[in-house]
């Protein structure tokens, strides 16, 4: 699992977010991975269930969180990216992406989408963006790439260069072709120039997949389905995808540091461009 949300179910906007604290979600178990405060018991009792099983969930959760911070400030800094579309953004936490982006580029705007209620409360409180940019959140589903475009555009320039994050969200879509083409009617939508980034969790490691396996079957939530390197490099065909590729998430363009090799974890990513 590398669960950023819950894939999005409903409409553009919801007016009274009802939460429902019966059932882990996505969101919440990753906030507290993160070492979040936004969960419920129920979620504490999932995060306790996967890690168990396979401890090395919380690195996969610090490590996927620090490559979307690498992305993001590649597609700003060197990309001259100034618009971000980030679906299944999740419970706000430390640099979230329009705090990478704007830190570089206060000019830009960035469009959330999710759908727990609960992200949807703290986007109204605290995804709020520089002065010079724009932040906006929407609830939409994943699997209806024309709403999420269309509420988009109310925010975003869809003539100009877009980053695509889609982090963690598509394997909460279990049909291979599905996901597949819910990313090709995304980009097909954007100009050339953009760019998309996106991780999930794969099927290299045993220990990983029967947490998830477990967590599927037990816990009443979304299920999550990891994918192979193969299927994951799939999702960015007819893109340049840029170096190093599809890697696990702590070896995708690492900062330097004197502790060797970023290790390897059951999540992987990378970004392509759109020609």
């Amino acid at each position: 699992m590398v669960p950023i949300a819950d894939v999005p179910s409903g409409s553009a906007s919801t007016p009274e977010p009802r939460i429902d604290d019966t059932v882990p979600h996505s969101a919440r178990v990753w906030n507290l991975l993160l070492g979040g405060k936004d969960h419920y018991p129920v979620d504490r009792a999932a995060a306790e269930g996967i890690c168990a099983v396979f401890p090395g969930m919380t690195d996969i959760a610090r490590h996927s969180r620090h490559m979307l911070a690498r992305a993001v400030r590649y597609l700003t800094s060197e990309a001259g990216i100034r618009q971000f579309l980030d679906i299944g953004t999740g419970l706000p936490t430390a640099d979230n992406t329009h705090e990478v982006a704007q830190r570089v580029a206060p000019e830009c705007r960035v469009v959330y989408v999710d759908n727990d209620p609960l992200v949807l409360v703290h986007a109204r409180a605290l995804l709020t963006g520089s002065p010079e940019g724009a932040t906006d959140y929407l609830e939409a589903d994943v699997r209806d790439p024309d709403v999420i475009l269309r509420e988009a555009a109310r925010t975003l320039d869809l003539t100009r260069p877009v980053g695509l994050m889609m982090m963690g969200i598509l394997g909460l879509v279990p049909d291979d072709e599905e996901a597949r083409s819910i990313v090709r009617r995304l980009v097909a939508a954007l100009p050339a120039g953009s760019h998309l980034a996106l991780y999930d969790g794969t099927d290299t490691d045993p220990a990983y997949v029967e947490a998830i396996r477990a967590y599927n079957a037990g816990s009443g939530a979304a299920p999550y389905t990891p994918r192979s390197l193969e299927q994951i490099t799939g999702f960015f065909d007819g893109l340049e995808l840029l170096e190093p590729g599809v890697v696990s998430v702590p070896r995708w363009r690492p900062e330097p540091h004197p502790w060797g090799e970023p290790p390897e974890v059951a999540c992987a990513g990378g970004v392509g461009r759109k020609g």
